[in-house]
């Protein structure tokens, strides 16, 4: 827990003179907890695109129960994005609330062995919420860099990492080190490797098959096929455990699905009318149905914020996409690691009975960096610590009923190759041709200027580029964009 004096002097005095010693730690948390604050489950799926949900595309060829009933039963947001269209430097957002581009992180994913690229100094979604009393895990896909010990270029898995969640404010961890693709294939419970890999997997075949994963170390207790279940059974462990204390619990459920391989469990196969795919997506909607029932359950619904969105698009093919009659990133242009819409543009809805109308939804830019903000002003504290630039904006307002409220009216976006792309209002500016992404598209390579703006009020599918004709405005974006990126180059 981070010393900020006023709370350490409370949760002291709470210690020093109440009538009991046992519960020292949850009297203190108590105190320092912003009164009715909520317990705040957030839930990252990996690679869903913006229609793969029903509530999202009615003619999604997935059934999608759960995603259509939690935004039944909560908000549904439907100009919310990620800060990046890959997986790493959106989750670097999400815990941090600052841009992934601030940091180390300029473009791609980290790897295998590659080092935490988040400062364990500065604060964190985890941090801000134990400074509160909350009791803070993380489970699931962490992709963010970790502390390994290497020998030459292996990895030492009998030594203790020496960085990693529990270093950023979460009290607990339990996960996979990267995407499900990318080895080594193994547990991680806190700083240690749960079980030694004695064995290795040669992986598939090359190329991106429906069951692709890379060659690598794996444990005796790893099973891919299973992992999704195996994570979530261990999140329904957390939020049990959690919902027996005084004090509120924060959890952080990264999914592994539906991102490459696309291997669902036997009793979800055939589900959908999207192949493997659908059928993965079908299990993703299934773990969210874990979630909420669980909570449901438990009697800690009224006051636990469950929020569902993902890491970026999907992945899935513009051939499979015809093959299956899917549009799996709804009416928008590109997929994963593309600065178009459909490489960033992602499903997000939130469910807290006490303080959100269900059946509700909001066209508000969002930013999976918010969280940060939102979950700082949900607890009552300063949104942005003295010496840190966070690119966070609470909509809070928004989920408390406030529809005119409008927390941000610009955001910028990161291909995987690291391109940018600055929104505002209704228009994005993307600084450069081509998609940025991993499979470049013919039309937009060749633009003249060499940038690429679009008006989504009007151009759903980014279709008309009106850099040429308004090259005015081009320029003002280029100099905001310019301005907001000083010193992160």
């Amino acid at each position: 827990m981070r010393n900020y004096p006023l709370l350490s002097l409370l949760a002291l005095l709470l210690c020093t003179c109440g009538p009991a010693q046992e519960d020292e730690e949850l009297t203190a948390s108590q105190g320092v907890t912003a009164e009715g604050a909520p317990n705040i489950i957030l839930i990252l799926a990996d690679d869903l695109g913006y229609g793969d949900a029903g509530v999202y595309n009615p003619e999604s060829v997935i059934p999608t129960p759960n995603i259509d009933r939690l935004a039944s039963q909560g908000m549904r947001f439907t100009d919310a994005h990620s800060t990046s269209a890959v997986c790493t430097p959106t989750r670097y957002g999400i815990v941090t609330g600052q841009y992934s581009w601030r940091g180390p992180l300029k473009q791609g994913v980290t790897w295998s062995y590659d080092t935490l690229i988040i400062n364990t100094a500065q604060s964190t979604v985890a941090s801000i919420l134990d400074d509160r009393g909350y009791r803070t895990a993380c489970v699931g896909k962490w992709h963010l860099g970790l502390g390994w010990e290497m020998d030459g270029d292996e990895a030492r898995f009998d030594r203790p990492l020496t960085a990693g969640p529990n270093d950023l404010g979460f009290d607990s961890f339990y996960g996979i080190t990267a995407s499900l693709d990318i080895p080594p294939y193994l547990y991680v419970r806190d700083h240690r490797v749960v079980m030694q890999p004695t064995d290795s997997t040669q992986g598939t075949a090359t190329g991106y098959f429906d069951d692709y994963w890379r060659p690598g170390p794996v444990s005796p207790d790893f099973d891919h096929h299973q992992t999704l279940n195996h994570l979530t059974t261990e999140a329904e462990r957390v939020i049990r455990e959690g919902a027996t204390g005084r004090a509120p619990f924060f959890l952080y459920f990264p999914l592994t699905g539906p991102h490459l391989p696309w291997i669902p469990r036997e009793e979800f196969r055939g589900k959908s009318g999207a192949g493997n795919y659908g059928d993965m997506v079908v299990e993703v909607d299934d773990v969210l149905g874990r979630i909420t029932r669980l909570v449901d359950s438990l009697g800690i619904a009224e006051n636990t914020l469950i929020v569902f969105t993902s890491d970026n698009g999907s992945q899935l093919s513009t051939e499979l996409m015809a093959e299956y009659n899917h549009r799996s990133n709804g009416p928008y242009r590109g997929r994963k690691g593309d600065i178009y819409e459909g490489g960033h543009r992602v499903p997000f809805i939130v469910r807290w009975p006490a303080r959100v109308a269900a059946g509700t939804t909001s066209d508000a830019l969002v930013s999976t960096t918010d969280f940060y903000a939102t979950f700082a002003e949900i607890t009552e504290q300063d949104r942005e610590p003295p010496g840190e630039i966070k690119d966070s904006h609470s909509f809070l307002p928004i989920l408390a009923g406030d529809a005119a409220a409008q927390p941000r009216q610009s955001m910028i976006y990161h291909s995987a190759k690291g391109l940018f792309a600055l929104r505002d209002g209704r228009q994005v500016l993307v600084a450069g041709r081509g998609s940025g992404g991993f499979l470049e598209v013919a039309d937009t390579l060749l633009t003249d200027p060499p940038y690429q703006l679009y008006d989504l009020g009007k151009d759903t599918s980014e279709a008309v580029n009106l850099a040429e004709e308004q090259a005015g405005r081009v320029e003002e974006l280029r100099g905001r964009l310019t301005e907001l990126r000083k010193g992160s180059e």
